[in-house]
């Protein structure tokens, strides 16, 4: 954890939370950009961020996208991974952030912003709680209230969804269906 807290620890930041917002590249991706000879851009995400992505909302917390870029994969994984608010080329995250609450009716103290870049830093700030990934610029470390221990694209999107569960006490129910699928197989 870093940044500021205003008085408020991690852990009540996180039980507010019923929006993870997420950037895309350097945060569900590793923030590479792969474009072939035809133009066709090519992302790689981590499987384990997916079903992070869904256990949470089945938990009862919605994710949401925002990423400045415009691209046919992020919307296939938004839909893959049941994303139903996603903003891309969104110039202005701020302004698509703003937008998301109004038609959510969150607060900001109820959403995250999860991002890897300055452009990012908006967003983070006006969130009740702002997350970077470790490889983040120093002027956003400096200004999350937490950094994952895990590289974007590499299993930090799903270290979010789990603390998050964890400090809402769904964790727990969200792991029994695998515990009773692994009991009856044996």
């Amino acid at each position: 954890m870093s940044g500021t807290d205003n008085g408020l620890g991690l852990t009540q930041r996180l039980k507010s939370i019923r929006m993870l917002v997420l950037d895309v590249d350097g945060v569900m991706t590793d923030g590479g950009l792969t474009i072939g000879d035809d133009g066709q851009e090519y992302k790689t995400f981590h499987a384990h961020d997916g079903l992070g992505m869904k256990l949470l909302k089945a938990s009862g917390v919605n994710v949401a996208i925002i990423t400045g870029r415009t691209s046919n994969v992020v919307k296939k994984r938004a839909e893959s991974t049941g994303v139903v608010h996603f903003y891309q080329g969104a110039e202005d995250k701020l302004a698509a952030l703003q937008d998301l609450m109004q038609r959510t009716a969150l607060t900001p103290e109820q959403c995250a912003f999860m991002g890897d870049d300055v452009v990012d830093l908006p967003p983070m700030l006006r969130c009740g709680l702002a997350i970077a990934v470790p490889d983040s610029p120093d002027l956003l470390l400096k200004h999350a209230h937490y950094v994952t221990h895990k590289k974007g694209g590499r299993g930090a999107v799903r270290e979010v969804c789990e603390l998050i569960m964890q400090a809402q006490d769904t964790f727990d129910g969200q792991m029994a269906q695998f515990l009773t699928q692994a009991s009856i197989a044996n």
